[in-house]
């Protein structure tokens, strides 16, 4: 029987395995087995601890406990723990999530060993390479053995990097294959909703209404560590909650609550934390942001992650980033990206709130996992 190794290290990695773990531990148990590898790249036990009891995955097998550090050097301690644990038992595959440090450090060090790679969320483009995740992605792409393309979009950005029709080879002469699988995302989102609703307690314990809040996260070094941006975010927000009496729930990230009160004027500062709109609350658990994206009028963000899971909800969203890979989103009218620009980002609310906005079936029918693993195996034989 395969044994593949999983790496995960930020939280929407942890989330992600889990759609793969369920079908390998149900419908695949027989032919395929899996370990998992934490790096440890979140090591807050809000952000990535409770998220694997709470989600049903099995505790790693191995957690390199990296933490956080400059790009170079937490690389580099991935690269050489997972590398160890390669050397020292037998994996068939290495399974990859998105575009973090772990991902770039996973990709290297299995191919480096003759491992094949396997690459779900591949063919993604923000077409930024100023973006750490735009180099990771690009990387891991190029030494994955099977890339898994969550939509159309990612199968053409393969198409047109030559990935379709690539004469690269790997271990055992077997052949580049690209799959357009769907979105294990929305697999998730899908199963864990029903939960979610029985579970969390969130609404009424923030003491606000469905359809009736916005929901901001805030988490990208390039917004939080630049008062300049940081700040037009804070001021669109005040305005949009002050002018509109409209309450906003803001999970803050532990990046972004430590630079608030570094990167904001006194005066902007103060008057957002007064703020009796402004709901300023700790990283949630996965069900409440799920109830919260579920819930809200609209999202104010600039992950990725939550990007899709507004989409899933049919929450319309404003991108609070200057590009998105999930560029679908924005052509079905269901995002608009406004940057960190104060103006841009008050104008894409009253866009959205003034207009009706469809959410076509872009990301897949719940069976993304299962699509994945099967093709695993296939490859494995």
């Amino acid at each position: 029987m395969p044994t593949l190794l999983t790496i995960i290290g930020a939280r929407p990695q942890i989330i992600k395995a889990a759609a793969l773990s369920r079908a390998i531990s149900g419908r695949f148990a027989p032919s395929v087995a899996e370990k998992i590898l934490h790096t440890g790249q979140h090591y807050d036990e809000n952000m990535s601890g409770g998220f694997f009891s709470e989600l049903g995955i099995p505790a790693p097998h191995y957690n390199l406990h990296v933490g956080s550090g400059r790009h170079g050097e937490q690389t580099a301690k991935m690269i050489h723990g997972i590398e160890q644990v390669l050397c020292n038992e037998h994996f068939d595959g290495v399974v990859l999530y998105g575009d973090t440090n772990s991902t770039l450090a996973g990709a290297v060090a299995a191919s480096k060993l003759h491992v094949p790679v396997f690459h779900v969320e591949a063919g993604l483009r923000s077409f930024n390479m100023a973006m750490p995740e735009e180099v990771n992605r690009i990387v891991c792409d190029q030494l994955s053995s099977v890339l898994f393309a969550p939509t159309q979009t990612a199968i053409d950005n393969l198409k047109r990097e030559g990935f379709t029709n690539s004469q690269a080879t790997f271990r055992n002469g077997k052949e580049r294959r690209v799959v357009q699988s769907g979105d294990v995302m929305y697999d998730n989102s899908m199963h864990f909703a029903t939960m979610a609703e029985e579970r969390s307690q969130v609404l009424e314990r923030l003491g606000v209404q469905r359809g009736n809040f916005i929901l901001c996260t805030i988490h990208r070094d390039n917004n939080t560590d630049s008062p300049e941006r940081l700040s037009a975010i804070v001021s669109a927000l005040l305005r949009i909650a002050e002018d509109q009496q409209q309450t906003i729930v803001l999970p803050l990230h532990p990046r972004t609550k430590k630079l608030l009160p570094q990167n904001l004027n006194k005066t902007l500062h103060d008057s957002f934390i007064a703020s009796p709109y402004i709901k300023i609350v700790e990283p949630v658990p996965f069900f409440d942001i799920i109830m919260l994206e579920r819930h809200a009028s609209m999202v104010f963000t600039d992950s990725g992650g939550v990007q899709k899971e507004a989409f899933f909800f049919e929450t319309p969203c404003v991108i609070l980033r200057p590009e998105t890979e999930w560029v679908e989103i924005v052509e079905a009218g269901a995002g608009i990206i406004a940057d960190a620009d104060e103006e841009r980002i008050v104008e894409a609310y009253a866009q959205l709130a003034g207009r009706e906005v469809h959410f076509p079936p872009l990301f897949g029918d719940a069976h993304a996992a299962e699509r994945i693993v099967a093709e695993i195996t296939d490859y494995l034989k």
